[in-house]
């Protein structure tokens, strides 16, 4: 396994440690780890992929593990956020559902032999919506933090269904029937 691929495992590894400190009852010093953590394991999702495109270390392996930890790192990291009040479940709904048909539309690809890499839709979306949760993770009491927290939520809403309907669009024909 390539140095990419472990990075991509090392930040599925990150999502319960996150979501204990997160939710724990560890105070002040929980939510400083579980921040830590979420850029950490953010930090991974850019490094495995400059890593395996700079040496040409992309596998199918890596195109297939790498939107599915981005999908339970920030999944996680929403779910948990809306159970400490900090988001609204609508935005959490859009943004796991979309996670749910995209993940429907690679299974059906797979199927049939065929790979989806992420786009750059989908790129720009994880990158909005991990901005979005450091914002929320770090939460603080100003006006203005909350207001950039709405905003946040509300890019990363309108990032999610954007590149929902650009991927639909783009992959249509692996819907197509070919028996």
């Amino acid at each position: 396994m390539n140095l990419p691929n472990k990075l991509t495992l090392l930040r599925v590894l990150m999502v319960p440690p996150f979501v204990l400190f997160l939710l724990g009852d560890f105070g002040m010093t929980g939510d400083i780890i579980a921040l830590v953590l979420f850029l950490a394991a953010s930090f991974t999702d850019y490094l495995d992929g400059h890593i395996a495109r700079k040496y040409h270390l992309v596998t199918n392996f890596g195109k297939f593990m790498d939107p599915l930890a981005d999908k339970l790192l920030v999944g996680s990291a929403a779910i948990c956020l809306t159970a400490i009040g900090r988001i609204p479940a609508w935005a959490v709904v859009i943004l796991i559902g979309r996670e749910f048909v995209i993940s429907g539309f690679r299974l059906i690809a797979a199927e049939r032999g065929i790979v989806i890499a992420a786009g750059w839709l989908g790129k720009i979306k994880t990158v909005v919506q991990m901005v979005m949760t450091v914002a929320l993770l770090i939460h603080l009491d100003m006006p203005v933090w909350h207001t950039l927290e709405v905003i946040l939520i509300w890019a990363a809403t309108i990032m999610t269904l954007w590149s929902l309907a650009d991927y639909i669009v783009k992959n249509k024909a692996v819907l197509a029937e070919t028996d």
